[in-house]
């Protein structure tokens, strides 16, 4: 499987890169292939053209690089943190560069904030954003508060619990990934 770790801060000192990293180490656990997408090092600057407004070959070299990722991908894995109640501007951005590239995957809400609440009102949004694109969220969603403390610099959880507290929600990811794929070999509803 092939998972987009699509992560939305730009933030000096931002800690959800932390989170970003033990993403990518449970989808390498379920034998899963992920690329970090970082809005710094994309630099994508606001969006006044989606990816499918140019003319096929013409986009800029970023855009066509992050097109053939996400057409070969099988799920995204979104990891947010809450900005005054919300998605962060970055994310929203990076995501709204595309959109039948997105189409008939599933994505895993992954959420963080300095706070107790581990980003859960963002989550929300991002529900109703993802599905719009075209990559409905799995039911569970994983919440992260605290981030600070939570994780070391290099992405391990700093309660030794929480590495199986979350194994059933990538567990639940893997298993939609696999129900989609299944279904996108039979074809699909319609294309764009």
């Amino acid at each position: 499987m092939i998972v987009p770790v699509i992560f939305g801060s730009v933030r000096v000192e931002r800690q959800g890169i932390k989170l970003a990293r033990f993403v990518q180490k449970e989808l390498a656990r379920l034998t899963c292939s992920s690329t970090l997408v970082d809005p710094l090092e994309h630099r994508l600057p606001l969006l006044e053209m989606q990816y499918s407004d140019y003319e096929p070959g013409k986009a800029p070299p970023v855009l066509e690089e992050l097109a053939e990722l996400y057409r070969k991908a099988d799920g995204f894995a979104i990891v947010s943190g809450e900005y005054n109640h919300g998605i962060p501007p970055a994310l929203k951005n990076l995501l709204d560069y595309f959109l039948e590239e997105y189409f008939w995957r599933p994505s895993a809400i992954i959420t963080y904030s300095g706070g107790r609440f581990g980003g859960v009102r963002a989550a929300m949004q991002l529900r109703m954003t993802l599905s719009e694109l075209g990559m409905p969220s799995i039911p569970s969603t994983l919440p992260v508060p605290n981030i600070r403390e939570a994780f070391t610099d290099e992405g391990e959880p700093t309660d030794p619990q929480f590495r199986e507290h979350s194994k059933r929600f990538f567990d639940e990811f893997y298993w939609y990934m696999q129900a989609l794929q299944n279904q996108r070999k039979s074809g699909v509803p319609y294309t764009s």
